[in-house]
């Protein structure tokens, strides 16, 4: 049974380690993985208004979206999970761990494959913006409110906007869940440091040329 399989998932990945009972009757995550199961059924079938509102009924519930004809793998863990959009054509492997206020989106209108394929035992941070038809190698990881719009190699972390690996990383073991192997990582503090230090050197270009004698006429 599949909220058997779900409840001990997250009871092996929670370090809260919930009871059964806990876990198969307050995590909204697996709650809105088996309304999935039920809206993705009936989309198959055809039923899509019906799968539609079956889907839109467990948001409802779990403050969890996921479009009916998504497809999931086996063991997804949304921890928290408010906040979560996954859209229509986005595909999920077995084993993925995704936090609250993640969206894997599209970046375009046109029919077709719009949304990411995210591989095996992936996690990604809260937060985190998996935008278009990219793909997540498995056991990658994606940082807490990181924008990752090209694919992500197996095994790679990626942090920042735009995502990519630590500074002097190569992809090297995260921390689980967010995607931060060291505190000190800061992709964007390093993005400002770098425009701090060459309007510096504007500043001094300029003040350098106001110290110049104006050419005589």
């Amino acid at each position: 049974m599949e909220a058997i399989e779900l409840a001990r998932a997250i009871r092996n990945r929670d370090p809260a380690r919930p009871s059964w009972p806990e876990t198969i009757l307050c995590y909204a995550g697996l709650h809105a993985v088996l309304w999935h199961r039920l809206a993705h059924a009936l989309w198959r079938i055809g039923l899509r208004g019906l799968a539609r509102f079956v889907s839109h009924l467990g948001r409802f519930l779990t403050g969890i979206e996921i479009h009916p004809g998504a497809r999931i793998g086996r063991r997804l863990f949304i921890d928290h999970g408010m906040g979560v959009v996954i859209g229509e054509t986005a595909e999920i492997g077995d084993d993925v761990l995704i936090y609250h206020g993640v969206t894997l989106g599209g970046l375009s209108g046109q029919p077709g494959k719009r949304h990411p394929t995210i591989g095996n035992n992936v996690a990604i941070g809260a937060g985190a913006q998996v935008l278009g038809p990219i793909t997540v190698g498995d056991g990658a990881r994606i940082g807490a409110n990181a924008v990752v719009t090209k694919d992500v190699p197996p095994n790679c972390t990626v942090v920042g906007i735009p995502a990519r690996p630590p500074a002097g990383s190569t992809c090297s073991d995260p921390t689980v869940g967010y995607g931060i192997t060291d505190p000190e990582d800061d992709p964007v503090g390093e993005q400002l440091a770098a425009l701090r230090a060459e309007l510096a050197a504007l500043r001094a270009r300029v003040a350098e040329l106001e110290r110049q004698p104006e050419p005589t006429r």
